[in-house]
């Protein structure tokens, strides 16, 4: 079971450069969140924030009832264990084959015998479908494979959250879209808490049940998928519609003047899309009560 993400006022600078300041916002146990942000919002610095690589000026960030941001790196350490992250080129040891790189964190941070090594990584390799690639190396697969594999590496010690650092950077529509029924389908089996840092806006309507967005150094609005992909926010609404329209401008900000002109000249009633339906866990996956419920939600909504 996930366990719920409580963050409050967090500032994060580098020297005078503030990345984003006073951020709060709570990831429910259990669910799928993803951030949005334009590139250099400081998305990835987020997520480094959140496992406790990187130390915030000033907020807290409880989990399992403790703020890691004032844990000693030995306490920190243990509530490490309960992640486990997807980085964007799955990270994975080029001179390792799939099955090694996979087993790494369990002969890393546990004791336990081969043979048990040996079940879990398989188990998690048939969840990502992987079974018959332990031996290849990653120089030698796809990049969409070297995903899956990094992510089954994510996967080996039962993490209670996931984080998800651009999942589908580098892939191909058709490979992105297998990426998120993945994820679907993982949410469903194992329930942890999932949050995805990506700026891929049909993966961000389908995906989540919540969304958030950063931009010029806070975080705009993160709430429930349908609040989001309905909201009158100029940013928000320029963001979801990648359009060129609106407060985000291509290397800076644009000003208050030149935002109203071109937000005055956008018929919002012939541009704003229907509300895309939710991805579901894919046939032959058992769907928990939270998945159950979400499933006959999108029935009405689509009826």
């Amino acid at each position: 079971m996930g366990v719920e993400i409580c963050v409050e006022g967090l500032t994060k600078s580098f020297g005078h450069q503030v990345i984003w300041q006073d951020v709060s916002l709570t990831l429910p146990a259990g669910e799928i969140s993803v951030m949005l942000g334009p590139s250099g919002t400081g998305k990835s610095v987020f997520l480094k924030t959140l496992v406790g690589l990187l130390k915030p000026e000033r907020g807290s960030i409880r989990i399992a009832g403790q703020d890691i941001t004032r844990l000693r790196e030995h306490d920190l350490y243990e509530v490490r264990k309960l992640f486990g992250v997807l980085f964007q080129d799955g990270a994975l040891f080029g001179s390792m084959n799939l099955y090694d790189n996979i087993a790494f964190p369990l002969r890393e941070h546990t004791r336990k015998p081969e043979s048990e090594v040996r079940k879990i990584v398989l188990e998690k390799m048939d969840m990502v479908g992987l079974i018959g690639a332990e031996e290849k190396l990653p120089g030698e697969i796809s990049g969409g494979m070297r995903k899956r594999a990094g992510l089954a590496r994510a996967l080996v010690l039962d993490p209670e959250i996931i984080l998800f650092d651009e999942p589908d950077s580098g892939l191909d529509p058709v490979r992105v879209a297998y990426l998120n029924q993945l994820i679907v389908d993982l949410n469903a089996q194992i329930d942890a808490t999932f949050l995805i840092v990506t700026h891929d806006i049909a993966s961000a309507r389908q995906v989540p049940d919540n969304i958030g967005l950063l931009f010029r150094r806070e975080l705009v609005m993160f709430g429930p998928r349908e609040k989001l992909l309905t909201s009158d926010e100029p940013v928000v609404r320029q963001f979801l519609n990648g359009r060129m329209q609106g407060p985000i401008g291509m290397a800076e900000e644009k000003d208050a003047a030149q935002v109203e002109q071109e937000l005055a000249q956008i018929d919002d009633s012939a541009a704003a899309p229907a509300m895309t339906p939710r991805l579901l866990p894919g046939s032959g996956i058992t769907r928990p009560p939270r998945w159950q419920t979400i499933a006959e939600r999108e029935r009405e909504l689509h009826a």
